[in-house]
């Protein structure tokens, strides 16, 4: 781990940090696509996030710098699928602040998101991109972690 970063699992204390960069990532998608994808509400998303960690549905690590600023976070989710032959872990976010991107923040929240997957014995670990090509760059990041596409598409319907 680098110096400059510490890295460590949330607690609700965390969630108004977590809360804010929620908001920073979906702004950056929006921004960069042209669409109005995502509704946000700081405080119903700390408050969501209180109640994850609290009932064990969502796992947050957060990187924090020397002086204790949040530069970036992962979220983790556990998931059973047969196809993935028994528990496994999904990224719903990462994100790492645009002035610390370049520093390698990235890897080490991935490696942090692998060794706790190990931890929980998780058969894999799946991730899916913001939209392309606009998010190219993300893709070739995950590439470079070792994930490979595997087809397909993310769909949704609201209920």
């Amino acid at each position: 781990m680098s110096a400059q970063f510490a890295i460590t699992k949330a607690t609700a204390t965390d969630a108004l940090d977590v809360a804010v960069m929620v908001g920073e990532l979906l702004v950056e998608i929006m921004n960069t696509t042209g669409i109005l994808a995502f509704n946000f509400d700081l405080a119903e998303t700390t408050a969501r996030i209180e109640d994850y960690i609290d009932r064990e549905r969502y796992f947050l690590f957060v990187a924090r710098s020397q002086s204790g600023f949040p530069a970036g976070f992962i979220s983790l989710t556990e998931n059973y699928a047969l196809y993935a032959q028994g528990a496994f872990g999904t990224i719903p976010e990462l994100y790492v602040r645009p002035e610390h991107r370049r520093n390698k923040l990235g890897f080490y929240l991935v490696s942090q998101a692998k060794s706790f997957g190990t931890s929980r014995s998780w058969t894999r670990l799946e991730v899916t991109t913001p939209p392309l090509p606009e998010f190219e760059e993300t893709l070739a990041f995950y590439e470079r972690e070792g994930f490979s596409i595997t087809g397909g598409r993310k769909l949704k319907i609201s209920l």
